[in-house]
């Protein structure tokens, strides 16, 4: 039989037009739709493998209402041969776990050829709405194939794909069997515009409708009965930084001694990021953590014997990453308020080593699994050897940073034990759930809290099937200061593998960036947007952050999720909701429009600056300081004054050893 081709579509409301219901959640019904930017990268891919298998089959799946009709419509005019519609009132209410179940449910009974033929499927990276990147790896661990992630590039081998995919510092190249599942990255071939004569076959062609009792899954499987997860609330984020000063000069000079002043003259201008759990914006009305409880019902502990935190620590080479190190600060506060332990599993070959700084760190216990199979990480055998830990430990509670690793391998490991997973999160507190339907009060349930819809809201995730998961947004935790003095257990486990968890061969991996690790501490950043990169390739921006580091200032350069994309810069140097949250005493936005994205990774920067042509940028809207013109006038004169002394108020290694003298 001929190759399938399939691409996971989405349609989602514009973040902007989105409003609250007056049950606390947000009401999508009034709210204008359209695909899903990420999944239009994941339709071109499709397209682009039809032009080597002529005679494969081009189809569009989505799960949603009747109105998706427009959007499935559109890929046919883009030159897919079929649009399929799972759509059931019974759905409503399904997190990502019931989704990807319901989705695969479809593919199999419906989709996917009987006599185990071959296909590939699309997705894209993630959705707007939820920005969770969660359903193509639990869509693949209930299908039961191999999968890739951050995908940028695909070459296609007949029974194999070729690709490239992004990693944090570099890339990797994967060898990836057919059938298999792909999640593509924005940094791919973007989505063509329909054609002329598909246009008006869209007109004609019969979308093909399914619902539950069509696909083998009952109502309790989907919905709100199947979901392990449930928002709990959604508040609005207010933002709370002063109007923005505009600076105003009849020369470029003027204006940058207007900054300078201003800067120099601030007594604000040594206000440190918090070392606590990070506020993502303080909720108008209320604080995010105060539940409204109306009734009160007997308290019901749903664990069932499970105890205890579990975290993995992510291993590059032979060094933790930093971002798992991180998640040891909120481990550690779960587990006191719980009373129980902190474990932590590291994976690799020769890793004993690492043991005594994960404990220093702030684990119990270190689990260590060792083999030269599992030198570097593939989601796998590692999504196999972490539930062997899990199902042995029972923790109650497991958590993973948000890193290109952990936003695939927590999810599929989620649909591996029944279990769900809350994405890219900044807070992580225990709470309660009133559940009137059941009459109980559910408690302790872990509040997995996180910006969501445009980073316009901050949801309240729970879950009630353990072990409770949830990743966490790199840099939005610091970690724990070292205490070499402590003292934890390191135990060896020996899991069982097998020949089927090494199906995706790993051909080239290349961590040559590392650069994104200082963003994470550096006192000064300048971070450029699309045009940086289009106009001259971050020269002046690289320029900048070296004049400062000359004198002596921790400081460092980053990008928008545009200049990512557009392949200007690397991943790692991402700032926003998919990248890197950061903390700089000042932090200067070159070119940058302001995406709510963006500014959710830098709001709790002590000063922002922002240089902008455009008078109406949404940038002016978070800033302190803003400066309307070409950067490229602006940063020559900065980088002079820079090298003439100006530091941006930051004290200069001679002055910091003053201090300390």
């Amino acid at each position: 039989m001929g190759l399938k081709i399939i691409s996971l579509m989405k349609q989602v409301p514009v973040a902007t037009e989105m409003r609250m219901g007056a049950d606390g959640l947000m009401d999508r019904t009034k709210a204008k739709s359209i695909i899903n930017v990420d999944c239009s990268f994941g339709l071109e891919q499709g397209l682009q493998i039809k032009r080597h298998v002529p005679d494969a089959e081009l189809i569009v799946v989505s799960m949603g209402p009747p109105s998706f009709d427009q959007s499935l419509r559109k890929t046919i005019s883009m030159g897919y041969d079929r649009a399929v519609l799972l759509s059931d009132r019974r759905l409503g209410g399904s997190d990502t776990f019931a989704t990807g179940l319901a989705l695969a449910s479809l593919l199999k009974n419906v989709i996917l050829p009987k006599d185990g033929g071959p296909y590939i499927i699309f997705a894209g990276r993630q959705t707007t709405d939820g920005d969770t990147a969660h359903v193509p790896s639990q869509v693949a661990e209930n299908l039961g194939v191999p999968q890739a992630t951050f995908v940028e590039a695909v070459e296609y081998h007949g029974t194999y794909l070729k690709v490239r995919r992004v990693i944090e510092g570099g890339q990797q190249t994967l060898k990836v069997p057919i059938p298999c599942i792909i999640s593509v990255a924005p940094s791919s071939i973007p989505a063509r515009r329909p054609s002329l004569v598909d246009a008006i076959r869209s007109r004609q062609i019969q979308i093909e409708t399914f619902t539950l009792d069509q696909i083998g899954v009952t109502a309790e499987q989907v919905g709100l009965a199947g979901s392990p997860t449930i928002v709990a609330k959604a508040v609005t984020i207010e933002r709370s930084r002063p109007p923005v000063t505009m600076l105003n000069g009849s020369k470029m000079e003027e204006t940058a001694s207007q900054l300078i002043n201003l800067l120099e003259n601030s007594s604000k201008q040594q206000v440190q990021a918090k070392n606590d759990e990070p506020a993502a914006g303080k909720p108008a009305a209320a604080e995010a953590d105060q539940a409204v409880k109306q009734d009160k019902y007997p308290r019901v502990d749903f664990r069932n014997g499970s105890s205890g935190i579990l975290t993995w620590i992510e291993v590059y080479g032979n060094v933790a990453a930093s971002s798992s190190l991180e998640i040891l600060n909120p481990a550690r506060k779960l587990a006191k308020e719980l009373g129980t332990t902190v474990t932590s599993v590291v994976i690799g070959d020769n890793v004993d080593h690492l043991a005594k700084l994960v404990i220093a760190h702030g684990a119990d216990e270190v689990v260590v699994v060792n083999s030269p199979r599992l030198k570097e990480y593939s989601i796998l055998p590692f999504a196999s050897v972490i539930a062997q830990v899990v199902k042995e430990r029972r923790p109650e509670i497991a958590l993973f940073a948000a890193t290109t690793s952990g936003r695939e391998l927590a999810p599929r490991l989620a649909s591996r034990l029944r279990a769900g997973v809350t994405a890219d999160c900044t807070i992580l507190k225990i709470g309660e759930f009133v559940n009137k339907r059941l009459k109980s009060t559910f408690y302790p349930c872990l509040e997995a809290i996180r910006p969501t819809y445009g980073e316009s809201k901050l949801a309240t995730i729970i879950g009630f099937w353990c072990p409770q998961m949830a990743t966490a947004r790199p840099g939005t935790f610091k970690a724990l200061t070292p205490d070499y003095n402590r003292q934890g257990k390191v135990s060896e486990f020996k899991p069982e593998l097998s020949e089927p968890d090494f199906l995706v061969e790993i051909l080239d991996t290349q961590r040559k960036e590392s650069g994104g690790q200082g963003l994470l501490s550096a006192e000064f950043i300048v971070a450029g947007g699309r045009p940086c990169g289009a106009i001259d390739d971050f020269k002046l921006i690289k320029e900048l952050v070296q004049a400062l580091q000359a004198k002596g200032i921790k400081a460092d350069w980053g990008a928008s999720r545009q200049a990512v994309d557009h392949g200007y810069v690397p991943y790692v140097r991402q700032i926003g909701q998919s990248g890197k949250t950061v903390r700089p005493k000042v932090y200067l936005a070159v070119a940058i429009s302001g995406a709510i994205q963006h500014v959710c990774g830098i709001k709790e920067s002590g000063k922002i600056i922002a240089i902008n042509s455009d008078p109406k940028a949404a940038i002016f809207n978070c800033t302190d300081y803003g400066i309307i013109a070409d950067y490229m006038e602006v940063l020559p004169i900065l980088i002079e004054k820079v090298k003439a002394g100006f530091t941006f108020g930051l004290k200069t290694a001679d002055e910091k050893n003053l201090v300390k003298v």
